[in-house]
């Protein structure tokens, strides 16, 4: 345990982040989820509005450090692929 003030609040700190990219990643995964069911359902409509909405959520996991950006680029290249071949 801490006993100078400034680890303390790094504790704390360190926790409040860790369970916002908890929450973060989560989001993340569902979305991914849930543009591979649309695509493996062959609705091309529905497969665009998840492939936005993950292609968005991958990028500001990319800007928070959430994600590796070689991590982002490879996901975003699989998700383009299978949208053009729907």
């Amino acid at each position: 345990m801490p006993n100078i003030k400034s680890a303390k609040k790094r504790v704390k700190v360190n926790e409040t982040k860790a369970l916002q990219n908890k929450m973060f990643k989560s989001r993340l995964r569902t979305a991914m989820k849930k543009y591979a069911v649309a695509v493996e359902s062959g609705d091309k409509a529905a497969a665009e509005v998840a492939y936005k909405d993950a292609v968005k959520l991958i990028d500001r996991a990319v800007c928070r450090g959430a994600v590796h950006k070689n991590l982002a680029a490879r996901k975003k290249s699989q998700f383009t692929k299978a949208l053009n071949n729907l």
